[in-house]
């Protein structure tokens, strides 16, 4: 199925990343009405895929908030999602994809990247992802559920946004995933390895160009 850019994310698809039960889920809902705030810059109008192997994290937090842009006429736009944060995070046969659309002169192409996809995995220091979607099978060291934001452990909530210290969050000591499939609207990190790096400019979009298709 060819996969379009959305200027914005449906709201019923808010998707609550890595988290083991309903009753979570419905809580990091909370967490947006309660006003935290992801990436403190501007993001795209473009939500972007990424599938891996797996991810195994240290030390997750976890919060709900919404991400602010412009989409690709201009307009301003805001995006729920599920902001999830590692001191440290090793992925392994990591592919991340972007679609943009009527390119002049062009069409639709698909920018394509990889790494990690021989013996050395991908390395992550103090990254966060603000995610709108997720699929993968997940495990979690010593998860607590329903912690107050403000008294998350490290990484704790992200330098420079805004959420509310009394608002929800969990955290674990560690996180693992396989499997992976998400979507999300922003990755920061403190430093990111990329090894075994390519990337590539597809013409089109769907199967056998983004790293997977709906």
């Amino acid at each position: 199925m060819k996969s379009q850019v959305r200027g914005g994310t449906r709201w019923k698809r808010f998707a609550v990343v890595m988290v083991p039960s309903v009753a979570a889920a419905a809580a990091v809902g909370i967490g947006l009405a309660q006003g935290a705030l992801a990436a403190s810059f501007a993001i795209s109008g473009q939500e972007f895929k990424v599938k891996a192997d797996s991810l195994v994290g240290d030390d997750f937090v976890q919060y709900g908030s919404y991400a602010e842009g412009k989409n690709l006429k201009g307009e301003d736009f805001a995006a729920p999602v599920a902001v999830s944060g590692f001191t440290h995070a090793t992925i392994s046969n990591m592919c991340q994809s972007v679609v943009t659309p009527n390119v002049p002169l062009v069409g639709t192409i698909t920018l394509r990247l990889t790494a990690g996809t021989g013996k050395d995995k991908v390395v992550a220091d103090d990254i966060y992802l603000d995610v709108s979607d997720l699929k993968a099978d997940a495990k979690f060291d010593n998860i607590d559920i329903g912690v107050a934001a403000g008294k998350t452990k490290k990484p704790g909530i992200q330098p420079g946004t805004k959420a509310n210290p009394f608002g929800f969050a969990q955290q674990a000591k560690k996180a693992t995933l396989s499997n992976v499939e998400q979507k999300a609207w922003a990755t920061t990190a403190a430093s990111f390895k990329l090894p075994d790096l390519s990337l590539k400019l597809l013409r089109g979009s769907g199967e056998g160009k983004e790293c997977f298709v709906d």
